[in-house]
C-alpha cells in the first residue's frame, strides 16, 4: 500500500513538472542500450533549492516506480521537521532517513539501507542548499561531502547516475515560499559504471586518499556541468590529498558543453 502511495506523489509531482515547466534535458554522453536501467545510486549536483522535486518530471514512470519499491533518500532532519514540506518529503521514497549531517547513527541507517541488492539510494551529496551568493547558510562555499564516497565504496556493482542540475533559484530560492511557474528548468544526465568508476579513483587516490579523489572529481564534474553560462560560484580551497600523489582527472572534457538547442528531451512516461 505504501509503495501505491508513494508512485501516486511521484507520478503527481511528474505532472505537474510537466504541465507547468519547460523541461531541457540532456545526457553528457551519446550512450547505447536502456539509460534508466541498473542504476543503484543517483546523486544530484548543484543543490539550490526545496524544489528539486520538479526533476521527477525528468525520468519515465519505471524509474519512478523503481523509487517507490526500493529507493533510500537520506534527507536533513531538519527538512524532515518542517510542517508542510517535511510530510511530503517522507512519500518520496520507500525508505526515506532522516539524518543529522554527522557520521552517527542516522548516517550508519544509510548504509545499511542499501544492502538490499534492488536498493536505489538518491541524494545531494552537497548536504545542504545553495542561497543566491553562491554560498550555503552559513557563509561557506558549497563542496561536496565524503559521505558520498562510503556509499560508493559500499554498492559493489551497478550504475551511478549523476543529475548536474543548472540551479532552480529563477523557480524557488531558499527563504522563498512560493515558486514561480512556467520557468525553463535544464539538467544535465549522466551515467557511469560504478566498479570500473570506482577503480580508478583508488587507483589514483590510493586507500587512504579516496574520499578525496571522489569528492575532488565530483566537484570537477559539477563545475564543468551545471553552469551553462560559466558563472561559478565561489569555492573553497584546493584541499590536500592524503595520496602520496595527486589524484588524476576522471574522463576530463577540454571544454564546458553549452545547452544547445538540439538538446535531447527527457523520455516520455510510458502510457
Amino acid at each position: 500500500m505504501r509503495t501505491l502511495l508513494i508512485f501516486a506523489v511521484l507520478y503527481s509531482a511528474k505532472v505537474f513538472s510537466r504541465l507547468f515547466y519547460r523541461h531541457r534535458i540532456e545526457w553528457v554522453h551519446e550512450t547505447p542500450g536502456d539509460r534508466w536501467k541498473g542504476h543503484r545510486v543517483c546523486i544530484i549536483l548543484n543543490h539550490t533549492s526545496l524544489f528539486d522535486f520538479l526533476w521527477a518530471g525528468t525520468p519515465p514512470a519505471r524509474f519512478l516506480w523503481q523509487i517507490a519499491r526500493h529507493g533510500v533518500i537520506p534527507i536533513a532532519e531538519v527538512t524532515t521537521r518542517r510542517p508542510m514540506i517535511g510530510p511530503f518529503f517522507k512519500l518520496i521514497a520507500q525508505n526515506v532517513v532522516s539524518i543529522s549531517r554527522e557520521r552517527d547513527h542516522t548516517w550508519q541507517e544509510v548504509l545499511t539501507s542499501i544492502d538490499d541488492p534492488k536498493s536505489l539510494i538518491i541524494l545531494a551529496p552537497e548536504g545542504r542548499m545553495m542561497r543566491r551568493d553562491g554560498l550555503d547558510k552559513k557563509g561557506r562555499p558549497m563542496t561536496v561531502r565524503g559521505g558520498i564516497a562510503d556509499i560508493l565504496s559500499a554498492v559493489p556493482s551497478g550504475r551511478l547516475l549523476v543529475a548536474y542540475s543548472a540551479g532552480l533559484h529563477h523557480v524557488q530560492a531558499p527563504g522563498e515560499r512560493w515558486p514561480r511557474l512556467f520557468k525553463q528548468i535544464r539538467l544535465r544526465l549522466e551515467y557511469i559504471e560504478l566498479a570500473p568508476y570506482r577503480e580508478k579513483l583508488f587507483a589514483s587516490g590510493g586507500k587512504r586518499g579516496f574520499k578525496h579523489a571522489v569528492v575532488a572529481d565530483l566537484e570537477r564534474r559539477r563545475d564543468l556541468y551545471c553552469y551553462p553560462d560559466g558563472k561559478i560560484p565561489p569555492r573553497a580551497p584546493q584541499r590536500k590529498s592524503r595520496a602520496k600523489t595527486p589524484p588524476k582527472a576522471v574522463e576530463v572534457a577540454k571544454t564546458p558543453p553549452s545547452y544547445s538547442a538540439t538538446s535531447r528531451a527527457a523520455p516520455k512516461a510510458p502510457q
